[in-house]
């Protein structure tokens, strides 16, 4: 499995990943059009590959079945990950802090992080939201998983959840976790 975090303006962009992007709006479609260039960069030794998405919105490679893919966009900072082997689902998830409010933080099951001073709180709330985000992509399911349900504890550094395995990457600029499905 490889993983990638940059910031958006440090990605070579390519000219089909900017078309593919025309329908969002400006800083949307750049950190789009980011995500899949370093996808691309964590990809060149396949040469040119074309990503495509399924209608639940998830990425693939068409002409790479033997490769999983995921790719993640906030504030300025792009993730992406790959992974060798055919149904073997990968997720990855980049969250800039973001002020979380008491309701949201007990959704997330980790209503604890309240007591917390603002930024130490918001910032605790954005790695536990990666990796609930990184899950369900590693399953497929996207937000119609719950990600919100996946229980992290504060502080959490790697775990299980319904046989994906999960790890926060600590050493990134910002908050990026990555997921998989454990091999059958």
């Amino acid at each position: 499995m490889r993983v990638a975090v940059a910031a958006i303006d440090d990605v070579e962009l390519h000219p089909a990943d900017v078309q593919a992007a025309a329908h969002l709006s400006v800083v949307r479609a750049h950190e789009y059009a980011a995500a899949r260039g370093l996808l691309r960069s964590l990809l060149a030794e396949l040469g040119e590959v074309k990503i495509a998405v399924r209608e639940s919105g998830q990425p693939y490679l068409p002409d790479h079945s033997d490769l999983s893919i995921s790719l993640a966009h906030d504030g300025g900072y792009v993730a992406a990950a790959c992974r060798r082997g055919k149904g073997l689902g990968v997720g990855v998830d980049v969250q800039l802090p973001v002020s979380a409010s008491p309701g949201l933080l007990r959704r997330c099951g980790v209503g604890e992080l309240a007591e917390l001073p603002e930024g130490e709180r918001d910032l605790e709330f954005a790695w536990v939201w990666t990796v609930q985000e990184a899950c369900v992509k590693a399953t497929g399911e996207g937000l119609s998983g719950r990600p919100w349900t996946i229980p992290v504890a504060r502080g959490q550094a790697s775990g299980t959840w319904r046989g994906v395995r999960w790890s926060r990457l600590r050493h990134s600029a910002v908050p990026v976790s990555v997921a998989f499905l454990e091999a059958p």
